[in-house]
């Protein structure tokens, strides 16, 4: 006769059998039962000072490691505030799953304390929004829900605990795990896209994050490298093929007329594989009507006007590509060699430019010098998002972390710390500016209890910058983006953590290095020069496009 288990212990046992080693959350009275199983079990607990910096460090987890990361709240404000993060994870392609606590069942059918119907809440958020009404359907809700939010294209499901549901007793054990390998794609396909690429004078790729979900960078660069065609990648797949590789043409995506832009604009034929139309919208590129897309990817291609496909190949990313490379033709020459020379001499026009504040091209090419290939850098959303994406050479997959799709400001700290959970071997840096660093500023509480050695470079500016690049742009004029910030080295004493600040441009190289040598929590003050946003747009404004 098989042990009776308290539900909630019945619930850990499932997390165990899907191989959960962490759970980041902040515990509540509606799942005390949990958090008392928790206890008996090897998932660790990594108590956060804010739901929603739980939610970004499950989202970051689940995509460093292709497993669905937790997080835990309770009911009503709880759950609420894991709402941002389980939306950035959701639209991210993150594999996540987030539990809420909740009132007894006895409560949900009536106005009552902290009470919200949480499953119609998460629903438009989430790939599955389930609540658990009996016991003895949790084996089956814990599967679902890892195994939906692991699918390709993966992100979140939420599961809501009432709290008398966790606390009876049952006879059941967790369901075995079973998760579907994506199929061979289509002989037919493979040859139709053959023919296609064959007769191109023109090819191109656009990479995105599907194929390092997909473990497919290897054979991208096998792909691109057999064929000689060049590769643009999206911001959330950058280092898909390493940025200094030749066939690397940088990253697409900063909503103005880049030079890669003009790679996509010659193309007669685009070959976009693993690309989230979330990202990128085929609008803002595909100007060409005869231009021929070729649809790579482990899910049909979204309707869209812009993004009709030639050829579409559903199935194993990697099998695709090489399948296609057996059968296309190399094709010779280096025609978007100019573009590759001026994007390289971009990269390096500020490496030494003293001025100060510091320049953004300045900020990140120290950062470069200082990271080896498989660190991570985990860029928050402002201004500076736009700079590392275009500036920052990422040479492996995942060393670069972006969120683009849902685009919240607030997940670089959380970030860096789930990233250094998950690769504990690798430097994990938040690229922040000054605004969303204190909207879960927090979370350094959290890092220093721990002893998670994170660095947090903080891009100040004092004012929210990324906003009021497009008010200048647009209007010629800024409304309502200034603010003071606290003293950060300060702050970051007052927290137990170490603290520097940059009053010299020649100071941030050695400063950086310095944070990695202290191997503990580390912020760094870095005064921002963001004219270089306008004299960005200014200069993409006036661009001749390379040959």
């Amino acid at each position: 006769m098989e042990q009776t288990l308290k539900a909630a212990e019945l619930f850990v046992a499932c997390l165990e059998n899907e191989e959960v080693q962490y759970i980041f959350g902040v515990p509540g009275e509606e799942n005390l039962d949990l958090m008392d199983a928790l206890l008996d079990s090897e998932i660790e607990f990594i108590l956060t000072r804010h739901e929603q910096g739980a939610a970004f460090m499950a989202d970051v987890y689940g995509r460093l490691t292709g497993k669905a990361g937790v997080c835990l709240s309770t009911l009503g404000p709880g759950a609420t505030n894991l709402v941002t993060g389980v939306a950035d994870a959701n639209m991210d392609r993150a594999p996540v799953v987030a539990i809420a606590g909740q009132a007894s069942t006895n409560r949900l059918h009536k106005e009552s304390h902290q009470v919200l119907d949480l499953v119609n809440l998460f629903e438009p958020i989430t790939k599955y929004s389930t609540q658990i009404l009996t016991p003895e359907i949790i084996p089956e809700v814990v599967r679902k829900a890892f195994k939906v939010a692991e699918a390709e294209k993966p992100g979140c499901s939420f599961i809501d605990f009432p709290e008398n549901i966790a606390e009876k007793t049952l006879d059941k054990r967790p369901l075995k795990k079973q998760s579907p390998l994506p199929p061979n794609v289509n002989p037919d396909k493979v040859k139709q896209a053959a023919d296609i690429i064959s007769s191109a004078e023109f090819p191109i790729i656009i990479a995105g994050n599907g194929v390092i979900r997909s473990n497919a960078s290897e054979a991208l660069l096998e792909f691109a490298t057999k064929l000689n065609i060049p590769v643009a990648t999206t911001f959330m797949a950058k280092g898909a093929l390493p940025c200094e590789n030749e066939l690397s043409l940088g990253t697409i995506g900063l909503q103005a007329h880049d030079y890669v832009s003009c790679g996509i604009d010659r193309a007669d034929v685009v070959i976009c594989v693993g690309y989230d139309i979330v990202e990128y919208h085929p609008n803002l590129w595909n100007h060409n009507p005869k231009t021929k897309i070729i649809h790579i990817d482990t899910q049909p291609a979204e309707v869209d006007e812009y993004y009709i496909v030639a050829a579409g190949l559903i199935g194993n990313i990697g099998q695709a590509l090489s399948s296609i490379a057996a059968l296309s033709k190399h094709h010779t020459g280096s025609p978007y060699k100019g573009i590759k020379h001026r994007i390289e001499e971009t990269f390096h026009e500020h490496d030494s430019d003293n001025l100060f504040p510091v320049k953004p091209q300045r900020i990140l090419s120290d950062l470069r010098k200082v990271l080896d290939a498989e660190d991570i850098i985990i860029s928050d959303v402002g201004a500076h998002k736009m700079w590392v994406a275009r500036m920052y050479q990422a040479q492996a997959p995942n060393s670069c972390i972006i969120s683009n799709g849902f685009a919240s400001m607030g997940i670089a700290l959380p970030g860096a710390i789930a990233a250094k959970i998950a690769k504990p071997d690798q430097v994990a840096v938040a690229v922040t500016g000054d605004a969303g660093f204190l909207m879960n500023v927090q979370e350094i509480e959290t890092a220093v209890r721990l002893n998670i050695p994170i660095i947090v470079l903080i891009w100040n500016d004092e004012e929210y910058g990324l906003i009021k690049w497009k008010q200048m742009n647009e209007f010629g004029r800024e409304s309502n983006i200034h603010f003071t910030n606290p003293d950060f080295v300060k702050l970051a004493d007052s927290f137990g953590a170490k603290g520097y600040k940059v009053t010299h441009t020649e100071d941030l190289l050695p400063t950086l290095k310095q944070a990695i040598e202290d191997n503990c929590v580390v912020l760094i003050d870095c005064p921002v020069d963001y004219s270089e946003n306008l004299k960005l747009t200014e200069e993409l404004g006036e661009m001749i496009c390379p040959t």
